[in-house]
């Protein structure tokens, strides 16, 4: 949870609020009741989170601000009904310790959290973890970000456990209890607690942000030619080891550009009689509108094959897997809702899981677009191989969709807590921010301001492993790159239907 202003983190608050919302459950007659409760509670959460689609959907999409405003308030309704089903199991099982009611809370609301973040293509932002960046995100290398909100419901359970009376006094001891607990565990920067990696040599790049006005990106007069000119700029100028441009940098399929663009700017890199020392990675759609469509990174360095219009020749592509519902993708039967919007380019195909990552100076550069790096399961997948794990994740992005709102900072701190729980640096080039550096314990060591036009130029280290250390890789990276998310579902669901037993035999 953040403040849906200025995007700082506010973990005590997170706190209060899951454990008031703990609170009023223990005083609920019935789960019907707690049902709505719990629905109320989380819509007004959600809408809180993510009240930004309503800038995509209205401002840059074309949506008429009515309908704008019921589909982001029908998103958090729908996503909300996971919590209110487990709101009403948690007074269905009335279990009457309180460690226990703390424990089997934190069991149910790490449920509704996943199969939130997880079923139906899943969206899981704002998840609690994420208040708890620069705290409680100290076991992400072990439990991951489910396993953060785990801990943070556990908390706010035992916090409304310990509130007691006069009625005037409950408040007061819950802002104490909850205060000391976050100052306890807030993570100093510097500190990252046990380490599982170990250095992998430094990369030189060099980040671009274009910040090219979202209402004229794909717009031929303006938009289009702005990007393609001030990008081919920088990367004829830029004498980084690596040039890393932003999601959709280039507006257009390779066969849609002006006759020799793509090119005049390939073949610098690809060519081992060229500067030899330079790598691009970059954003751009590749295929057609007949044989459908791809949200894709190019990867370009010495030796690639020769490039044409028609045939990228890329010497690596990486294709998004995870798309976007409604502006990426569209789901049956809604066609007629995105017809309403105007999006460019909004019916991607999907990429594959894992990927293989960009090798270059001795770092394999896992790449991911946009919100991909929400979900750490499938980022996992690429670490099942010691040989081949990632030394330095890649994100690129456009959350211009978002204009200048909370979604950047919260996008950031995605980012941030995939790269504790994998202990891999991200870097992040965007479109109008967060372009920054983040070092393996998740702390933001170099950035751009947001919505201006720069590059920033800095020093990444890589991170990698040895047989002896494990491969270096996080015991978070170790059993979800093998299992995913099953070990969760399953204790978690144990834990419930241990309490299901239990109340069964009270009664």
């Amino acid at each position: 949870m953040g403040s849906p202003w200025d995007g700082q983190t506010l973990p005590w608050l997170q706190l209060i609020a899951l454990g008031t919302l703990a609170w009023q459950l223990q005083r609920c007659i019935g789960p019907k009741q707690a049902a709505w409760l719990g629905w109320l509670f989380t819509t007004a959460w959600l809408c809180g989170t993510f009240w930004w689609l309503y800038v995509s959907m209205h401002t840059y999409g074309g949506l008429p601000a009515p309908l704008a405003v019921l589909a982001t308030l029908g998103l958090a309704a729908v996503l909300a009904l996971y919590y209110s089903v487990a709101c009403a199991l948690f007074v269905a099982l009335a279990p009457a310790n309180k460690a226990w009611a703390a424990i089997v809370f934190a069991a149910l609301w790490t449920l509704a959290e996943m199969a939130r973040g997880v079923w139906f293509t899943g969206f899981g932002w704002g998840a609690a973890a994420y208040a708890h960046i620069d705290g409680l995100a100290l076991v992400a290398p072990y439990v991951g970000a489910y396993g953060i909100c785990t801990v943070a419901a556990f908390l706010a359970c035992l916090i409304a456990g310990l509130v007691r009376r006069p009625f005037v006094l409950r408040p007061l001891a819950a802002v104490a209890v909850a205060t000391a607990m976050t100052l306890a565990v807030e993570r100093p920067v510097g500190f990252a607690g046990p380490t599982f990696s170990s250095p992998a040599g430094t990369l030189d790049v060099a980040l671009l942000q274009g910040n090219i006005a979202q209402d004229e990106k794909f717009q031929p007069g303006t938009g289009i030619a702005d990007s393609l000119r001030w990008y081919g700029q920088q990367l004829t100028q830029n004498s980084a080891s690596l040039i890393v441009a932003p999601e959709t940098a280039i507006p257009l399929l390779p066969q849609q550009l002006p006759d020799g663009y793509w090119d005049a700017m390939v073949k610098p890199f690809a060519q081992p009689s060229g500067n030899g020392k330079q790598a691009l990675m970059i954003g751009i759609p590749l295929g057609s509108y007949s044989q459908g469509y791809t949200n894709s990174v190019v990867g370009i360095k010495p030796g690639a094959e020769p490039a044409t219009a028609t045939h990228p020749g890329q010497s690596y592509r990486y294709d998004k897997h995870h798309l976007v519902p409604f502006g990426e993708f569209i789901p049956p039967l809604f066609k007629w809702f995105t017809q309403m919007m105007n999006i460019p380019l909004g019916d991607f195909n999907r990429g594959a899981v894992g990927q293989p990552s960009f090798e270059w100076q001795g770092q394999r550069l896992a790449v991911n677009i946009c919100y991909e790096d929400m979900f750490g399961e499938e980022l996992g997948a690429r670490f099942i191989d010691p040989a081949t794990t990632p030394t330095i994740f890649v994100n690129i992005s456009n959350i211009g969709w978002f204009g200048n709102t909370v979604a950047i900072d919260q996008h950031l701190n995605i980012s941030r807590m995939r790269a504790l729980e994998f202990e891999r640096p991200f870097i992040r080039a965007t479109n109008t921010g967060a372009t920054v550096i983040i070092d393996h314990t998740g702390h933001v060591t170099q950035s751009l301001p947001r919505h201006t036009r720069g590059v920033l130029r800095g020093q990444v280290q890589g991170r990698t492993g040895t047989p002896e250390n494990g491969g270096g890789i996080t015991p978070f990276a170790w059993w979800v790159s093998r299992f995913g998310l099953w070990p969760l579902w399953l204790l978690m669901t144990g834990i419930v239907l241990l309490a299901a037993w239990r109340h069964t035999r009270r009664t």
